[in-house]
């Protein structure tokens, strides 16, 4: 598991953007989120899994879940 800080939030298109410890921008989409998308805020410290966009091949936040 690898933690973050919600840096950006896109609420009305379901996606957001991860800084990582490194402070690198991860992307997660709603349907990653473990729990209610809506309630999740930037600045927020959540827990998540790297995974692939099987679509885009490109790397993804998955089982992103509030600390």
């Amino acid at each position: 598991m690898a933690d973050g800080t919600i840096k950006k939030l896109v609420g009305d298109r379901g996606f957001g953007f991860i800084a990582d410890n490194e402070g690198k921008e991860v992307f997660f989409h709603r349907s990653q989120v473990v729990g209610d998308f809506a309630s999740l805020q930037e600045g927020q410290r959540v827990t998540f899994e790297m995974g692939t966009d099987p679509r885009r091949n490109k790397p993804q936040a998955e089982k992103v879940t509030p600390a």
